[in-house]
């Protein structure tokens, strides 16, 4: 199963260069990587993105994650993917880029 991270392009950057991230801010502060499915991320991208520039959408396979993965309860009683370890680049299926367009972003047909 495919489940979504939103990164700025410089955490983006970040992960690429280093091999693996604890995350953006929320998510060291959280202590986990936060993550969307693909019903989830359209919302939390107008919830915590609205208006941002630059940002990437990566794909990531739940299969290498077994055992660090948790669904736990978030807005309004949804189930959210959590990741409990670093996110690793071979985590990563693909990455596109998440252009705006006024307030809202644009997600790929393929993944919606």
């Amino acid at each position: 199963m495919l489940i979504y991270k939103i990164f700025r392009s410089d955490e983006w950057a970040a992960l690429k260069a280093a091999g693996e991230t604890a995350g953006a801010p929320v998510d060291l502060a959280d202590g986990f990587v936060h993550f969307s499915t693909a019903d989830q991320a359209v919302e939390t991208a107008a919830k915590w993105f609205s208006g941002i520039e630059g940002l990437v959408l990566l794909a990531c396979d739940t299969d290498g994650m077994v055992g660090e993965l948790k669904w736990e309860p978030s807005r309004g009683g949804a189930l959210f993917p959590h990741l409990y370890r670093k996110l690793r680049l071979d985590d990563v299926v693909w990455s596109k880029p998440l252009p705006i367009d006024g307030d809202t972003h644009v997600f790929p047909k393929d993944m919606l």
